[in-house]
């Protein structure tokens, strides 16, 4: 199951489309090159989908969002699992 996960925008990488941000504790780059135009910034919550920002999203969104997730049990923990793995293998691919 794919999900699209609330994060928060750490910092924005000069010069490119893509952002620093946080996902439940782990940081990892994602493009955030569809939202042009929204004024993205370090601090903003975003949803992400497969590494990139699908839209901007407020901070009680972003956290009742989570804790949906969280409920989700199983299929959110996987999710947050294949993260890890992308951070931790970025060359592999993601099936």
């Amino acid at each position: 199951m794919c999900l699209a996960i609330p994060a928060q925008i750490v910092q924005l990488l000069p010069e490119t489309d893509l952002a620093t941000a946080d996902v439940s504790g782990i940081k990892r780059n994602v493009n955030i090159g569809l939202l042009d135009g929204q004024n993205i910034g370090a601090g903003d919550w975003v949803l992400i989908h497969v590494g990139f920002a699908i839209s901007k999203v407020d901070e009680q969104e972003a956290r009742a969002s989570l804790e949906f997730l969280e409920g989700l049990g199983q299929a959110y923990r996987d999710e947050i699992d294949a993260l890890r793995e992308q951070i931790d293998h970025p060359d592999e691919g993601s099936g």
